[in-house]
C-alpha cells in the first residue's frame, strides 16, 4: 500500500528541507505528531534513529536508510509482518518548491495495516505537507 501526498511550498527549497529534516521540531509545527526523540546526536544521516508518537498509532522508531542531502531523505519502521517506509522530498521548480511525501506499507501484513489505516494514513500524509507548506513559508 502506498500513500503520497505533494504540494509546491513558496520558499526556497534550502528553507523547505531546513525545516523538514529538523525532525525534532516537528511536534511543533504538525499535529500529527505527538513526540519525537532522537536516538543519536546531530543532523539526520544514513543509520538515525527516532522514536516517534504519533495519535491513534503504535510508538514507531524509524532508521534512516537513504538520504541525499538537501533534497531527499527515507526511514524505515519495522515491526512483525510489517515494513513501513517514509519518503520526504523536496524539489526546487520554476513555481516552488515541490514537497513530496510518501508512506509505503509492505510485508505480509503491510496491505492489511494499509487497508484499515488507510483513512488515517491520507489524512496525516496530506496534514503534514500542508503544515511544512505553512510552517515553511513563515520565515
Amino acid at each position: 500500500m502506498r500513500f503520497d501526498h505533494s504540494i509546491t511550498v513558496q520558499a526556497p527549497q534550502e528553507r523547505v528541507w531546513q525545516v523538514y529534516s529538523d525532525v525534532e521540531r516537528w511536534p511543533e509545527w504538525t499535529p500529527t505528531i505527538d513526540s519525537v526523540e532522537r536516538l543519536d546526536a546531530g543532523r539526520i544521516h544514513i543509520g538515525a534513529k527516532t522514536r516517534i508518537r504519533q495519535p491513534k498509532l503504535p510508538v514507531a522508531v524509524w532508521e534512516v536508510t537513504d538520504l541525499k542531502e538537501g533534497e531527499y531523505f527515507e526511514w524505515v519502521s519495522k515491526a512483525p509482518g510489517i515494513r513501513t517506509i517514509g519518503g520526504h522530498r523536496v524539489v526546487g521548480t520554476p513555481e516552488g518548491t515541490v514537497v513530496t511525501a510518501t508512506i509505503i506499507h509492505e510485508g505480509p501484513i503491510g496491505w492489511l495495516f494499509g487497508k484499515l489505516y488507510a483513512r488515517l494514513t491520507k489524512s496525516y500524509v496530506e496534514t503534514e505537507a500542508i503544515k511544512l507548506k505553512e510552517v515553511s513559508e513563515q520565515a
